[in-house]
């Protein structure tokens, strides 16, 4: 008799309560992707997410590099191969194609506030379709001073994989993109940055709509001028002074010098180093605007030129013309790779196959194929094993292939530095 009451009594309570409904977190969960190489490799790349309107999913630029092509995995485990459609390296947005009549994530209504709960989704250190849970901290940083975007702080836990992954509220609606770690380690520390969605629905509709302009590039090196460099040239702390110009860009040919400093942009002047980026970003529409400089002690205007060209698939067709060469070895320098003598990497050039295979700045190189070696005179005849040791003491292999595919997770990083000392433009 008290079986049966108790049998009753739950049949009472499902009429009642009704049939199990998944949360909006577990909803958003479903419009979230691995992203993995479609090739023979299948390398994980990172993840992706369904946008609002369902017609492509959205990723980073770094996850996909110079893919054509990926294979998107949801959660159910069904897979589908989908062509990468468009990219833009500087803001670090790339758009997928899906197969159509899918429903995706909502955007949020309004913008984030300061210590509003925020949910990270993703595939963090390839664990995939994690949910970790934060705070926002900081709404609006400008973390590198040569992209102009304001991202936003938070800190629930990513890390590498995480990048391309949703960033949502408690509902399951869109506030951001996670796309950067503030360490230079790659670990999460307890400080992460999101494109905010406002931002998001900007490039993802030009991306598609081929309306938004490229980010020029302006072949500049230059660094803030803070009150130490401000107070050797006897000026105010404020603008950049340019560290050098690279023969035949836009900068040389505005006339900008080594040693200038910028002081204003299309008429208004440089308050915060960033500025410039946005200043840049205003003005490409029109194709060019008016910089100021402080050269000598004297304020000099010049024009400076935003023509979009694109270089790079000049250069590109240029090269495929020829027959190419295959290099049998490489040294590491060759790669990219400055060491001193203790095998510590002092600098690592972006996009070399060393910072693609996680490579880092301050690891130390301990051996090479389970070998010690000499590395001011080693060459990589072969793919290797190389066995690291980072900053903090923890060791781990990477694998350099020299010759192999450069399309996978590339470390984002300077993501810790908010004025670093050196920015290329």
């Amino acid at each position: 008799m008290g079986e049966a009451l108790a049998a009753l009594a739950v049949l009472v309570l499902v009429a009642l309560v009704g049939p199990a409904v998944a949360s909006p977190l577990d909803s958003a969960m479903e419009k979230v992707f691995t992203v993995r190489s479609a090739d023979a490799e299948d390398r994980f790349l990172g993840s992706a997410f369904l946008w609002a309107d369902g017609t492509v999913a959205v990723t980073n630029a770094h996850v996909v590099g110079e893919a054509g092509e990926v294979r998107l995995v949801a959660r159910d485990g069904t897979e589908e191969s989908a062509l990468v459609i468009a990219r833009d390296p500087v803001r670090d947005v790339a758009v997928i194609s899906v197969k159509p009549g899918r429903r995706g994530l909502d955007l949020a209504p309004d913008a984030p506030r300061l210590g509003d709960e925020v949910f990270a989704l993703g595939a963090p250190l390839e664990v995939e379709f994690t949910l970790t849970e934060g705070r926002v901290s900081a709404l609006a940083r400008q973390v590198d001073i040569a992209v102009p975007l304001m991202m936003l702080q938070h800190d629930a836990a990513v890390n590498p994989g995480s990048s391309g992954g949703p960033l949502v509220d408690g509902q399951g609606r869109l506030l951001g993109m996670n796309s950067q770690i503030a360490d230079g380690s790659r670990m999460f520390v307890g400080i992460a940055y999101a494109i905010s969605a406002a931002d998001l629905g900007r490039i993802v509709t030009g991306l598609v709509d081929e309306t938004l302009p490229p980010y020029p590039k302006l072949g500049l090196i230059a660094r803030p001028v803070d009150h130490q460099v401000a107070e050797a040239l006897g000026v105010e702390p404020m603008g950049l002074l340019v560290d050098g110009v690279a023969a035949d860009g836009m900068a040389e040919a505005a006339g900008l010098q080594a040693g200038d400093i910028i002081t204003k942009v299309a008429g208004k002047t440089l308050a915060h180093p960033g500025d410039l980026a946005f200043a840049v970003e205003m003005a490409s529409s029109s194709g060019e605007t008016r910089i100021e400089v402080l050269r000598g002690g004297q304020a000099v205007e010049l024009t400076l030129a935003l023509a979009a060209l694109d270089l790079e698939a000049e250069v590109l067709r240029q090269v495929s013309s020829g027959v190419p060469q295959v290099v049998s070895a490489y040294r590491l320098a060759e790669l990219g790779v400055e060491l001193d003598a203790a095998g510590v990497v002092l600098a690592v050039t972006d996009n070399s196959p060393a910072l693609n295979a996680g490579l880092a700045k301050g690891d130390r190189i301990l051996a090479v194929n389970g070998a010690a070696e000499d590395l001011s005179t080693y060459e990589l005849t072969t793919p290797a094993l190389i066995l690291v040791e980072a900053p903090g003491g923890a060791t781990r292999h990477i694998r350099l292939d020299p010759w192999g595919t450069q399309d996978g997770v590339r470390p984002v990083g300077g993501a810790n530095v908010l004025d670093p000392d050196v920015v290329v433009f």
